[in-house]
Parts: C-alpha cells; structure tokens; sequence
C-alpha cells in the first residue's frame, strides 16, 4: 500500500518549514465508502499544541505538492487512489512520541499492547511518565504497569474534565470583534 516511513521522512521536514512538529502519519481505508484510503496528517503548532484551519490547509498544499512533484518524476509513494486528510490531534490527541507520554504524564489516557504485558493487552488510568524506553501507566484496576514503548500499538488520551483544564486554549483575540448579521431573521 504505502511506505509509511518514508511518507513520514518526506512529510516532517514540509511541517517543520512552517513550524510545526509532525505528530502522525497514518493511512487508512477512506471513510467516502470508494475503496480508496485515506492519508491521515496529524501536526500541531508547538505554541498550542493545536492547529486552526489556516495552518492545515497550508500544510496540506506543501504535502500535496511535494507528493505531486514525486509522482510526476515516476516515484509513486501511494498506490491507488488516495484523499490527504490533515488535522490538529484534537484534545483526546494520540501518543504517538515519547514527549506525549512525558508532555501528557498526569492526564488519563487508553493503551493498547501489542502484545501483553503481565497479563494485560489493554490499559487505562493515569499516564505515570516515561523514563528512558518504558512507559508507565497506573492502570484503574491493576495498579501501576511499566510497558516498553515499542509494545505499545495505539495509546490516546481521554477525554476528561482535567485534560479540558489543562489544554491550552486557541488565540480568539479579535473573536469580540465578530458582528453577528441578523437583517434576514424574521422578527416577531
């Protein structure tokens, strides 16, 4: 299907032109139900940890251009038809890097295991930290699991009344500025 690793090697430096850092890279089977996959982006701006419309969409135009670019000289990355999907990771963000799991130590978060770990396969509790390789978790029902980061498959936070706090929220300076235009309400 597709060479994820180099997609990621082609993909981070267009992120970090504009500033942001590259936090995955995934394809998927595309939701339009076509048979065709889905090339999922996800960045962020290290000042918020999010990024606004504006700031995907430029990313997805130095994307598509340096993926057109490479089809054009012959390297197809990507077999089949494919759609770009580039979006912020949201507040119930993936971990994806060791700094998610240092960044987001404190905060709840699901984990699943490649393969099981003193028993366990799927995880959730507190993000304990990570130190050197290994990632510790205070699992809600078997206490605190220290689990390699390379056994990890998939780990995201939840979404809690904490993790809401503790997001850093996006600029809406000028947002009191916005007039609201009623003329073609009916009145009553």
């Amino acid at each position: 299907m597709a060479d994820l690793e180099r997609l990621h090697d082609l993909i981070e430096p267009e992120a970090k032109a504009l500033g942001f850092e590259l936090v995955r890279v995934k394809m998927m089977p595309s939701e339009a139900g076509d048979g065709g996959h889905a090339l999922q982006v996800m960045a962020e701006d290290p000042a918020t940890g999010q990024l606004v419309i504006e700031q995907c969409a430029a990313l997805s135009r130095r994307i598509s251009t340096k993926l057109d670019e490479l089809e054009a000289d012959g390297d197809v990355l990507i077999e089949g038809h494919y759609h770009l999907e580039v979006s912020s990771p949201g507040i119930d963000r993936p971990l994806t890097r060791s700094k998610d799991y240092a960044d987001w130590a404190g905060h709840e978060a699901k984990v699943s295991l490649s393969e099981k770990v003193h028993g366990h396969r799927n995880l959730r509790g507190k993000l304990v930290g990570i130190e050197g390789s290994t990632v510790t978790i205070a699992d809600n029902k078997h206490g605190e699991i220290a689990v390699p980061l390379q056994n990890i498959h998939a780990a995201k936070l939840v979404l809690t009344d904490e993790l809401i706090a503790a997001t850093q929220p996006l600029d809406t300076s000028g947002a009191d500025e916005i007039v609201e235009d009623t003329s073609n309400e009916e009145q009553d």
